[in-house]
């Protein structure tokens, strides 16, 4: 079957609901991409895919948010916004009512938690599955959003776009602020004190600090921009090196931790059941969120149909192992209400091994490790962002300034600066909240999506080679939508509020500006 193509009169033409499902025709996808003004350069293997993809999964999220879920979370204030979807719906159908589930919060995963890993990790195995087989067949920028335009159509491809950069700009906000704070501590240890007024939030808790701006949280925004307008390869080799330091600092961890392992801390194992598990599981997905920038890089992969699927599945893989022997070592070594609140809700592993007298040395080898997984972290979502707003403004949604490649470097710098201060700026002033779970639900909803497009492209261009193929077509990929809802059916109901607000946001943009001026709109 032919990919829809829609003709319109000019920009300013009436409303056409036929363009909204408009898609794009993938050979012309691929064209688009090898011309000489847009062309990117090819310069990664599969080694460096997969430490893109290590890089940008192995985050802040595995040496804090462990914690977090294995303890749990209880709100002072009752309130049904802090209400997990789950729950809600689970009540309305026990008692027709909902009143009792303003009282629930966060059940405690506990040393469970290790179930919650190996739960995420099959739902983005999946949903991995899915990007592989796209990412080969379409090797494209864009990821997700490109997916959906060649599969799902134009209105889909602008909110999957939209919901990206959700995912990577609140995620790298965060990273970023965790940054400034850690080094921050660090410097401190060591008798080296930042002021406040330049290293804290401007405004935090609904008031004004009296800070001026969060320089630390800034600075490393800003060194890894000029990094990625530099070079690719300059990045990845980069990342590299900050991927096999943050992995050493784990293997240090398993094996310094698994020594003070007291196994009565594993008792009980699930102190809240499969409410707790899930519970943990929507927390923890934060720290699984990455694996798909491998596929933004698709147009500078020198082999995309064959490198793009190892570098997704393989990141997949050697992360879970470690995120499994992080949560069954530190469940072992620390109760889990320990991490409740203050220092060990904060910085677990850190406090885990200070707490427990291990060595200096063994501390210091894990603070570099937590700083060479933010930095990597942010590198990657960075470059992936960028890529983005790059696919987005070459089909026309976006203005043309964020698809224009550097003359010299041949990556897209205006994107890259745009994305550059659109972290780096809110870092320096806000403290953001219960960004993780805003994040974790555009991630989810990408997911979704893409599982989706597999099933459509296999009815709609069965002949179409493939570098990769999901098996058990459509079972696998529908797998992987069920899984996806239901992590999102564990993120609490002021999660989704704000998603909607953010769609609404979008919508409102794309019927503004973005459907008067995309390639469907101009032809005629």
């Amino acid at each position: 079957m032919a990919d829809t193509t829609v003709t319109r009169k000019s920009p300013s033409a009436p409303y056409s609901g036929s363009q909204l499902l408009a898609k794009k025709s993938i050979d012309k996808l691929i064209a688009d991409a090898e011309h000489p003004e847009h062309r990117l350069k090819k310069t990664l293997g599969p080694l460096s895919l997969t430490a893109l993809g290590i890089g940008a999964i192995i985050g802040s999220g595995i040496f804090v948010l462990t914690g977090t879920a294995a303890a749990g979370e209880n709100f002072s204030i009752p309130s049904l916004i802090h209400a997990q979807v789950f729950d809600l719906f689970a009540t309305l159908i026990r008692h027709g009512n909902i009143s009792g589930v303003l009282m629930h919060g966060r059940p405690a995963a506990g040393p469970a938690i290790a179930i919650s890993f190996i739960l995420v990790a099959a739902a983005c195995s999946f949903a991995g599955l899915c990007y592989a087989e796209l990412a080969s067949m379409i090797p494209i920028a864009g990821s997700a959003y490109t997916y959906s335009y060649a599969t799902l159509g134009e209105i889909f491809a602008w909110i999957i776009g939209w919901d990206l950069i959700l995912e990577y700009v609140v995620s790298n906000v965060v990273v970023a602020i965790g940054f400034g704070a850690y080094t921050k501590a660090q410097l401190a240890s060591f008798g080296l004190n930042l002021p406040d007024r330049w290293s804290t939030p401007v405004y935090d808790a609904g008031h004004w600090t009296g800070a001026y701006f969060n320089v630390p949280a800034f600075l490393i925004v800003f060194i890894l921009t000029v990094l990625l307008v530099r070079g690719v390869r300059e990045s990845a080799e980069a990342n590299n090196v900050m991927v096999a330091i943050k992995i050493g600092a784990i293997l240090v961890f398993l094996l310094v931790g698994g020594m003070l392992v007291n196994p009565v801390n594993w008792k009980p194992f699930a102190p809240s059941g499969f409410a707790g598990i899930v519970s943990g599981g929507a927390i923890v997905f934060f720290t699984y969120i990455g694996f798909d920038s491998v596929s933004t890089a698709a147009e500078e992969s020198r082999n995309p149909q064959r490198d793009l699927p190892i570098g997704i599945i393989g990141s997949l893989v050697v992360c879970t192992v470690l995120y499994v022997g992080v949560s069954v070592v530190l469940l072992g070594m620390e109760r889990y209400t320990t991490f409740v609140s203050g220092e060990a809700a904060q910085a677990p592993v850190a406090y885990a091994l200070q707490h427990l007298g291990a060595s200096r040395w063994s501390q210091s080898v894990i603070v570099i490790g937590a700083l060479m997984g933010m930095i990597s972290s942010l590198l990657v979502f960075q470059y992936g962002q960028a890529r983005i707003w790059y696919a987005m403004s070459r089909d026309g949604l976006f203005p043309k300034l964020f698809s224009a490649v550097h003359p010299r470097f041949k990556t897209p710098h205006w994107s890259t600066w745009i994305a550059g201060f659109a972290v780096g700026i809110p870092a320096g002033i806000f403290a953001v909240s219960e960004a993780a779970d805003l994040s974790n639900i555009g991630t989810l909803f990408a997911f979704l999506l893409v599982s989706l497009g597999v099933i459509v492209l296999r009815r709609t261009q069965p002949d179409r080679p493939r570098g990769f193929r999901v098996p058990l077509v459509p079972w696998f990929p529908l797998i992987s939508v069920l899984l996806c809802i239901g992590l999102m059916s564990g993120l609490l109901v002021i999660t989704w509020l704000r998603f909607f607000v953010w769609l609404g946001l979008g919508l409102a943009i794309y019927f503004l500006y973005s459907r008067h001026h995309s390639e469907f709109a101009q032809r005629g």
